[in-house]
């Protein structure tokens, strides 16, 4: 099977400054994978990195089948389009519905046909069982809710890999756990690779995973049974 995401050696930087070195990470088809540190030890960086956002330092890089440190600015795009990515604080237009934020989502990576967009919309709302609420706008859904279509957006364009930075750092107990149920369910029924930051360990205890730790400017595999 060949690997989505695949780091050897490489130095993961933040601007001209290097937070991590010599990280070595595989991720595959159905891997469910958690990064976890204290603030400040590069997990963000990790995720800019991936998306091509921030510039990879020494080492090698493949997302995607994209080189890293190799790729033209006009592909980049096209691997974005392979990575799907939930944020903590769920960056929806607050301007318009919740369809129009997945119809601008989809025209923007290049769909065509209205039949086609309103399709697949009402696919992925139903995957993340918000079928019933394409006319609402942001403000008028709770945060367990707004969190659901941002999952939604994530994987329009059937993505290899969702990113997900802290997606439950601004829920409650309850509603944290239904959202993890989501993330768990899209793993196993698609196989959709998730890498996920969280200062959680509670979570991967309930939804057990590959763990890498980042401290002192080191990203390293550990055993679930460290914790």
């Amino acid at each position: 099977m060949d690997s989505i995401i695949k780091f050897h050696n490489a130095d993961i930087r933040n601007g001209e400054e290097t937070v991590i070195y010599d990280l070595n990470m595989e991720i595959k088809a159905g891997d469910f994978v958690y990064l976890v540190g204290k603030v400040g030890t590069g997990k963000t960086s990790i995720i800019r990195t991936i998306t091509a956002e921030n510039r990879p330092g020494d080492g090698s890089f493949t997302v995607c089948g994209y080189d890293l440190s190799t790729i033209r600015a006009k592909d980049i795009p096209y691997l974005r389009r392979s990575i799907g990515v939930v944020f903590q604080d769920f960056q929806l237009l607050m301007d318009r519905t919740v369809r129009d934020n997945l119809e601008f989502v989809l025209k923007a990576t290049g769909w065509k046909g209205q039949t086609a967009i309103d399709e697949r919309i009402d696919k992925v709302l139903k995957d993340v069982g918000m079928e019933t609420k394409a006319h609402k706008m942001p403000h008028h859904l709770s945060g367990g809710e707004q969190q659901r279509i941002a999952i939604a957006r994530a994987i329009l364009n059937n993505p290899k890999v969702i990113l997900a930075d802290e997606p439950t750092g601004n829920l409650d107990g309850f509603t944290a756990s239904e959202i993890m149920e989501l993330l768990n369910s899209i793993n196993r029924e698609q196989g959709t690779a998730i890498l996920m930051v969280t200062h959680n360990t509670s979570i991967f205890e309930n939804y057990p995973g590959r763990v890498f730790i980042c401290a002192n400017e080191k990203c390293v595999e550990i055993s679930n049974e460290t914790f």
